[in-house]
């Protein structure tokens, strides 16, 4: 960036600080535009690579904060992001040679909650794990040729404070902004989408659909530069934690042409516009709800510390819909057919939805059909267990053609090869809100075990997943020995015990729930 000089200071702290000649001033201790005042003038002599008494320590806490282990060409608003949820963001600079970042916020205690936050939650951007720490410096004093930051900076800040940005970014031409949701392993529907783009101004329409596999979005604000100060503020952010990144580029559409008002489209001007195609048509209460948002909480949809509630919201409202089978039939090839059975899939796919219908197919019995309650749902259980390995093969899983899975017709043996779990009691996600939707992760090695009897032991549990196939490498009791970990040597393994023991009766009608955790032993 400009103003900063490139020769790097060999300090390490005892927080692991790593900082450029160019920005330490020992004398002020704040960063300046390009040279390093008082003692640290010759930062890149011999002095520069001894590790000084003071910087052993871990720094104090400081709305400063020092962020580490950047992706290569990281935007200023990417870095900003990581803040955003915590308070008003005050000034940044990167080190992109060193993919590094300073970041300041509008008070110690925001620094202190998102340094907190963090600490249990390893940040992301652009997937790849980042590290935040404090700074010794108390404020950034950055040079004013660091336009582009102070650009972004100042959008961002106008929205915060309810203002227009006076930025000398390029205006747009549209009020119609093109998202793309990548990394989608949580729900994200067209209500959430409004309740976060509409912090910016108001939303007027939006259009979802679903192309190359990838959820994306039509969305016009009332005029252009309500248009651009979105996209500056949130091009990069993640919805929920490490997922759920948005992608927004400018659409060349100047209008959206809205036929319905359902859970694919809506025309926040014409609430009178019908339903169509048999889809339910969207709660007046619900949509009056998002519109009167209290606007003071910038990105409340995106904060971190709200993501598990935002998901199940999110989730939870899709579940209401009642909307089943649009896009929400999966096709599951290289199954293991002398292993496989409906069952085995529906608990599988059940960790990431409501699985309603499934088909193992008569002619090509290494494939099925599943049908899950909606495409969100579909799109979740593809996202995690497309690759996935089960009874010994590696299995794929993509959406497919078909809109529903059909039953066998009345007298007609399919073998078994058929079955309808709409009214399964072991549905994860039936009740809207339920805490299930707040751990729904990737197949890993650990297992999160619940409902256990109080008299089941450590060595009854080993035994039981030793005996489903595989070894048993940890385990660990919660403090009212109710709930467990469990890992397991493989994540095929940990696949393997999940599909035969969740469900299993322990005795006195104790069914064990077993589902993957992010938590190691």
């Amino acid at each position: 960036m400009d103003g900063i000089g490139d020769v790097a200071v060999g300090v390490k702290r005892g927080s692991d600080e790593l900082i450029s000649s160019s920005v330490y001033n020992s004398g002020s201790d704040s960063i300046t535009d390009g040279t390093a005042n008082g003692n640290d003038s010759k930062a890149n002599g011999s002095d520069s690579k001894k590790l000084r008494v003071e910087d052993r320590m871990e720094a104090p806490p400081s709305r400063v904060l020092h962020i580490r282990k950047l992706p290569n060409e990281t935007s200023e608003s990417e870095v900003i992001a990581l803040g955003l949820p915590f308070g008003k963001v005050t000034n940044i600079l990167t080190l992109k040679g060193k993919n590094q970042a300073f970041l300041e916020l509008g008070t110690e205690e925001a620094a202190i909650t998102m340094v907190n936050y963090y600490s249990t939650v390893t940040p992301h951007v652009r997937n790849v794990p980042v590290f935040i720490q404090y700074s010794n410096h108390k404020e950034l004093k950055t040079d004013s040729g660091n336009q582009r930051a102070q650009a972004v900076l100042q959008a961002v800040s106008a929205v915060q404070g309810g203002g227009t940005p006076t930025s000398d970014l390029t205006e747009a031409s549209s009020p119609v902004l093109r998202i793309i949701i990548d990394n989608m392993f949580y729900p994200v529907t067209l209500d959430v989408l409004q309740q976060i783009f509409s912090k910016f101004g108001t939303v007027m329409k939006i259009i979802t659909f679903t192309k190359n596999n990838q959820f994306q979005a039509l969305l016009q604000f009332n005029d252009p530069p309500t248009a651009q100060q979105a996209k500056v503020a949130l091009d990069g952010q993640n919805i929920y934690n490490s997922c759920c990144t948005l992608r927004i580029d400018y659409s060349k559409l100047v209008n959206l042409n809205v036929k319905y008002n359902n859970d694919k489209s809506r025309d926040y001007t014409r609430p009178e516009l019908p339903a169509g195609d048999g889809q339910p048509a969207i709660d007046p209460n619900m949509a009056a709800a998002f519109q009167g948002k209290d606007s003071n909480s910038l990105l409340g949809a995106l904060s971190p510390l709200n993501a598990a509630a935002a998901a199940a919201a999110a989730a939870g409202r899709v579940a209401l819909s009642g909307h089943s089978g649009s896009g929400g039939v999966l096709l599951v090839s290289n199954l293991n057919e002398e292993m496989v059975t409906p069952q085995s899939l529906f608990t599988l796919f059940g960790v990431y939805g409501d699985a309603q219908r499934v088909k193992i197919l008569y002619n090509k019995k290494d494939s099925a059909l599943i049908q899950m309650a909606d495409a969100n749902q579909a799109q979740l259980a593809m996202s995690h267990l497309n690759g996935q390995k089960m009874y010994g093969k590696v299995i794929r899983v993509a959406l497919s053609k078909h809109t529903s899975v059909q039953l066998p017709r009345d007298g007609l043996d399919d073998q078994g090869l058929t079955k309808d779990f709409t009214n399964s009691p072991l549905h994860r996600f039936k009740k809207p809100g339920s805490k299930n939707f707040q751990n729904i992760f990737p197949p890993t090695t650990t297992l999160h075990l619940s409902n256990i009897p109080t008299d089941v032991t450590e060595e009854d549990l080993r035994l039981l997943f030793s005996n489903a196939g595989g070894t048993v490498n940890a385990f660990k009791f919660f403090q009212d020995h109710k709930m467990a970990l469990l890992q397991m040597s493989t994540v095929e393994e940990a696949i393997q015990g999940l599909i035969d023991l969740h469900n299993y009766n322990m005795g006195d009608n104790h069914h064990l729930r077993v589902s993957f955790s992010k938590s190691t032993i």
